[in-house]
């Protein structure tokens, strides 16, 4: 089973934050959009990608979006991979026996990420590393900030799309 796609609607779930905090997605959507960055420590790619994250992050906070990242790995591995990588926001902590979210959506490849909109619509579903699916999510999140996009990418950066194959 291949990612969930655009048009589909977000499996609800809770999971606990990497402090202990209960993460409802329900609750959260009634706050307004959502985006899910899944992920595994050992994946170059999410290495890669994190940081790029952590900028929309702090580009936009939590402004009208939540941004939260989702682990495949246990506690300890998570926080490791959030302090060696600059990662602020929010992680969410997958079980580790049966990935219950990670199944839910679908999962094959991860970095995966979705936008989820308000009502649930799956919006985004982008399965790998796709700058122009990370350039569209920061202008729906400075769209639903009511502010002008960011700049993401320093000049003389290197960004490239790693698809998942």
């Amino acid at each position: 089973m291949a990612a969930l796609t655009a048009g589909t609607t977000a499996p609800d779930f809770t999971l606990k934050t990497q402090d202990g905090k209960r993460f409802s997605l329900r609750d959260e959507l009634a706050r307004g959009p959502v985006v899910l960055a899944f992920f595994k420590v050992s994946c170059p790619t999410c290495q890669y990608a994190f940081p790029f994250l952590e900028r929309l992050y702090k580009a936009y906070g939590q402004n009208g979006v939540t941004l939260v990242g989702v682990s495949q790995n246990d506690a300890t591995e998570t926080a490791a991979f959030g302090k060696d990588f600059g990662v602020t926001f929010p992680i969410l902590l997958d079980d580790t026996r049966k990935y219950p979210v990670s199944n839910a959506y679908g999962l094959t490849n991860v970095p995966t990420l979705f936008w989820i909109a308000q009502d649930g619509e799956i919006e985004i579903s982008s399965v790998g590393w796709i700058k122009a699916d990370f350039e569209q999510i920061n202008r729906k999140m400075a769209e639903a900030g009511k502010i002008a996009p960011a700049g993401m990418f320093k000049p003389g950066e290197d960004v490239r799309d790693f698809r998942a194959g």
